[in-house]
């Protein structure tokens, strides 16, 4: 809801002729918290609904986290703009340490990630990582509560909601290397035939900067079907005219993890997430992925398995 009232209140500066309403909708993705996002559809449960609301032209455009988009776009729509780029780090929350390095062996830490999760894996093994999902109200709950004794969040929704104070420490690339996009709010619109230029309306909002590493970053995670069943990271930054991208793919335990950079010309962007992708494919990113969809798929072979079980003996599926 803030993204959507931060578009609103940019788009009724721009146009103070035009009524600027909200069309408050909650996705699939905002419905099923029991279950990581890669078991129950993955990014395109933030999407569909409002894709839906924008073809029935119930709504004129909609608001995203770029990370949150799939890599394709269904036809007919397009991404009209790409906003501003945030802080793009990964945020650790906790009330009773500072950063990771201060965790004891044992302590639980919380994300709702797959690329969060093998990095700290290969980093920290000595920690146990459980999911987390839902709000933040909700996610800080859960951590107030001592269900955790930390969480990772991007640095991004909290700083936007006024959380900033519940940050303890800032991970550094280095250490949890962003999902491509991260930070980055995106505008997409339906295609139309009434004359109306959406894409040039947007225009101020769009910021070329941010959109350029987001060409890099998504270029990586589309070579390799990016989804929420890959830890995949892809961080592009620009000094001047040259991009610098850097990439990661690793198994959720973080046992096997590879990764890439390259520099180049920041306008061409594409070309260098296709190279940095190569770079990772000579070294058995694929087989990597592979293997991280065949986990994924029997964990849910597993707990269908299980829900038939329990179903047989009449018992309640937890």
């Amino acid at each position: 809801m803030w993204q959507a009232e931060h578009v609103r209140d940019r788009l009724t500066l721009l146009y103070p002729q035009c009524d600027v309403k909200i069309v408050g909708m909650t996705t699939r993705g905002d419905q099923i918290l029991d279950r990581t996002l890669s078991k129950v559809g993955g990014k395109g449960l933030f999407v569909k609904e409002l894709e839906v609301a924008m073809a029935e032209g119930r709504a004129d455009l909609a608001v995203h986290c770029l990370k949150d988009m799939p890599m394709e776009l269904p036809e007919g729509f397009a991404m009209a703009a790409v906003m501003e780029r945030e802080d793009a780090r990964d945020a650790f929350v906790s009330n009773d340490y500072a950063s990771l390095d201060e965790l004891p062996a044992g302590a639980i830490v919380g994300t709702s990630s797959l690329r969060r999760q093998a990095l700290i894996a290969a980093r920290y093994p000595q920690l146990v990582i459980k999911p987390l999902r839902g709000n933040l109200d909700t996610r800080l709950a859960k951590l107030d509560r001592g269900e955790y004794a930390a969480i990772i969040l991007a640095a991004a929704g909290l700083k936007r909601l006024g959380l900033a104070e519940r940050i303890r420490s800032l991970l550094s690339p280095e250490t949890s290397l962003p999902a491509p996009g991260q930070g980055t709010l995106a505008i997409e619109i339906p295609e139309r035939d009434d004359g109306l230029d959406l894409v040039a309306l947007l225009a101020p909002l769009h910021h070329a900067h941010s959109a350029l590493v987001s060409i890099a970053e998504r270029k990586v995670s589309q070579v390799f079907g990016g989804s929420c069943q890959i830890p995949l990271a892809s961080y592009a930054t620009i000094d001047g005219d040259q991009m610098h991208l850097r990439a990661m793919v690793a198994t959720p335990d973080g046992t096997r993890m590879i990764s890439a950079e390259a520099r180049g010309p920041a306008a061409d962007a594409e070309a260098l997430g296709a190279q940095v992708a190569e770079l990772l494919r000579v070294q058995d990113a694929e087989g990597i992925l592979a293997a991280c969809l065949s986990e994924a798929a029997q964990a849910d072979d597993d707990a269908r398995s299980a829900e038939l079980a329990a179903s047989a003996a009449g018992k309640p599926v937890v």
